[in-house]
């Protein structure tokens, strides 16, 4: 599975490469993915190649060759007709008890969809305001659900991105106080922040980790945080 950025980058090379048949530059890359430096393009280069989507052609500057796209993806970057996503997976490729990523049903012998609330964003990365008010509701297939109060929110940051879960994402979470270490929650901490994490615990201490090497784990005490949820569905809109 490719991260949003590794998605994104592929596809610029794609279309770049139909266009005028020259790879873009680094630096046209750094520009397009509104990254800082270079060497986040080079990480990504190298993830790409690594994965088997490109290759790089030895002596010769600039060049790569597109061997595939994603299987999901079309050329020209469209989705294809009927995708929906899969189980998003836990830190070691095994999904987790309820975090499971249910397909839309479009039969006509489907249950009606279920109205869960928006309670506005989640942030995956450093944490935001603690959870808003209702801004709306959504529609879920109620498989998704099960026995209790549910809820969502609108995933704001790249920090669980490891778990496929993007910027932009919504996910449903279900009303709980508690959790197993490893499940997906969101987390109050300090009262006043609410964040999207994977819940350990260090000793008498609880860690809240990142699905992304570039987010810190992040330790609080025990009386710090507050959990407000456990993942159990994600959403994805594709346009």
């Amino acid at each position: 599975m490719l991260t949003r950025k590794q998605h994104e980058l592929l596809l610029f090379i794609h279309e770049r490469m139909k266009e005028s048949g020259i790879p873009p530059s680094f630096d046209e890359m750094k520009e397009a993915l509104d990254l800082a430096s270079k060497s986040g393009i080079h990480r990504l280069i190298t993830a790409l190649e690594e994965r088997g989507f490109i290759r790089r052609l030895p002596n010769r500057a600039r060049a790569l060759e597109v061997l595939r796209l994603p299987e999901t993806m079309i050329p020209g970057g469209q989705p294809r007709k009927g995708f929906s996503p899969s189980v998003i997976e836990g830190s070691l490729g095994k999904p987790a008890a309820e975090e499971k990523v249910q397909p839309l049903r479009h039969d006509e012998d489907a249950e009606p969809a279920a109205s869960v609330p928006v309670m506005g964003r989640i942030a995956a990365g450093v944490p935001i305001s603690a959870i808003q008010n209702i801004t709306h509701t959504i529609s879920v297939p109620p498989e998704m659900l099960s026995s209790g109060e549910h809820y969502a929110l609108e995933v704001k940051g790249d920090s669980m991105i490891e778990a496929g879960i993007f910027d932009g994402d919504t996910v449903v979470i279900k009303n709980a106080a508690t959790a197993n270490p490893g499940e997906i929650v969101v987390a109050l901490v300090d009262d006043e922040e609410a964040t999207l994490k994977r819940f350990r615990r260090k000793g008498a201490s609880i860690a809240l980790e990142a699905a992304n090497p570039a987010y810190e784990t992040r330790i609080f005490g025990p009386d710090q945080v507050k959990i407000q949820g456990k993942l159990v569905g994600l959403i994805r809109r594709y346009h």
